[in-house]
């Protein structure tokens, strides 16, 4: 817990990256803002990815051999570098190997892809070691991928070459402006308005048997055969994005302004806090990487799931010309059952609907204690109904119950142990006056949620409490 009070401390307080929810000071890993992946300016899309073997960092402090995929000489990531493509682009992608076995890469959902190079494997066009292999592949339809090894993939997967693929559609004409922090165009997942977001956030679930990992590592060392048996395979790992909670609070590698971020995980360059403000819509894309099924579980509200597997829910298709019903077939979850090899895109939105008291204090006397003296000084009820009515709207909040008083009667400040979290005020972009060394990590006054795998057993660190596969949610007041 001492690396994710850092990071927050560090994010409210410290130099802030350029994915950042504007009049916050808070970063975001928005997807926009991934890195490893290579534009090189023409009409086709190249990556080159090098097979190669790094060290994961778990949060408790293990460092777990693996097998990843690199952008170009860099560091193997785990996760793989994320592509980011775009309806109808001619996408290639070369992969190195410089492993002691056999390797290769396939892109499920795509269709027409074709290799140069390498040697016949089972599934595909594999790399020898020391060889190379290249793939080539029309990326005809947008939606959430995953890429991954097509060589013995129940150990490869494993090891961890696996990635994430994004494939926008031509309706996304989003620029992010690097100098205004802002961006500007349409956000489409898929080619219907029913799709639009403001932002975007990847939560790529996977798993980890340090026994295999570890067997692999001492047979490479050894120069013998990789074999392992992988039935016998028991995680005790979980991860978002490549890192083990609470490490997916920090921040990326390398931020994208280019200033160092997390620069003691090299190998896991992807964080995983999602931070908006309220009222905003996110775009979730759910990839289960692994070999388990994970059920998601993201508290303060419910999400929207509009596609699966890269086909938008709806009953007239949507194509080129043709914008079809739009997501007509979506469905509300309070989890998303991750299963694998499966993608989820959803749509999450708060507001602080059906509370039944304002969120933000509009209208009370919120920085005089005691906080809770509706009706008081500052309160204002033209109509006698008990609702304060002449407070302007925030941008964001939940119409209906705009100036509700707060429900509860706080206690005195010694009769309370406060969270770091807490920002000395109940409502939404306030803070308020907290005792000496308590709090101090939320000086956005911010709502904060717990997001994470439901099965108890995957929020831990090889058996140690709390973690694993746990990030949080931050909702933020919007600047007025």
């Amino acid at each position: 817990m001492k690396r994710f009070s850092k990071n927050i401390y560090g994010l409210a307080a410290g130099t802030l990256p350029l994915a950042m929810i504007p009049g916050t000071g808070w970063a975001a890993h928005e997807v926009h803002d991934i890195q490893g992946v290579s534009f090189p300016g023409n009409a086709t899309p190249e990556f080159t990815f090098t097979a190669k073997s790094g060290y994961v960092s778990t949060a408790e402090g293990n460092s777990v051999y693996f097998w990843g995929y690199a952008n170009g000489a860099g560091p193997a990531q785990y996760s793989g570098p994320t592509m980011i493509v775009k309806e109808g682009d001619v996408v290639k992608v070369t992969l190195n190997n410089e492993l002691p076995v056999n390797t290769s890469i396939v892109f499920p959902g795509q269709t027409g892809v074709t290799t140069v190079g390498g040697a016949d494997g089972v599934i595909t066009k594999e790399a020898a070691p020391g060889g190379t292999v290249t793939y080539q592949f029309t990326a005809s339809k947008p939606g959430t991928f995953l890429y991954e090894s097509g060589t013995q993939p129940d150990l490869q997967t494993e090891m961890g070459l696996v990635g994430a693929l994004i494939v926008r559609p031509a309706e996304y004409t989003w620029v992010w402006d690097p100098v205004a922090k802002t961006g500007t165009g349409n956000r489409y997942a898929y080619k219907h308005s029913d799709s639009a977001y403001e932002h975007e956030f990847l939560f790529f679930l996977t798993e980890m048997d340090e026994n295999i990992h570890d067997t692999v590592e001492a047979q490479v060392k050894a120069g013998q055969t990789i074999a392992v048996d992988t039935t016998k395979r028991w995680p005790v790992y979980w991860f978002i994005n490549g890192r083990t909670g609470p490490d997916t609070v920090l921040p990326p590698l390398v931020n994208p302004d280019g200033t160092p971020g997390a620069v003691w995980l090299p190998n896991q360059p992807y964080d995983a806090l999602t931070l908006i403000h309220a009222g905003d819509t996110a775009l979730m894309r759910v990839i289960g990487a692994g070999r388990d099924p994970h059920p998601f579980h993201h508290h303060g509200n419910h999400a929207k799931v509009i596609a699966r597997d890269g086909r938008l829910l709806a009953t007239v298709q949507p194509s080129l010309g043709v914008p079809g019903s739009g997501a007509d077939l979506a469905y509300q979850v309070f989890t998303i059952p991750s299963t694998p090899g499966s993608t989820y895109d959803a749509l999450f939105q708060w507001t602080g609907a059906k509370l039944g008291w304002d969120a933000y204090g509009h209208g009370h006397d919120i920085n005089v204690a005691p906080l809770n003296d509706f009706p008081g000084p500052g309160d204002v009820d033209h109509n006698g109904n008990g609702v304060i009515d002449a407070v302007q709207l925030a941008i964001g909040e939940y119409a209906e119950d705009h100036g509700k008083p707060f429900p509860v009667k706080l206690p005195q400040d010694q009769d309370v142990t406060f969270g770091q979290m807490y920002s000395g005020s109940p409502f939404l972009g306030l803070s308020g006056a907290l005792p000496p060394g308590e709090g101090g990590f939320n000086p956005v006054g911010g709502f904060m949620y717990m997001w994470h795998s439901h099965a108890e057993k995957e929020l831990c660190n090889n058996n140690i409490f709390g973690g694993g596969m746990l990030t949080f949610l931050l909702i933020a007041a919007h600047p007025q």
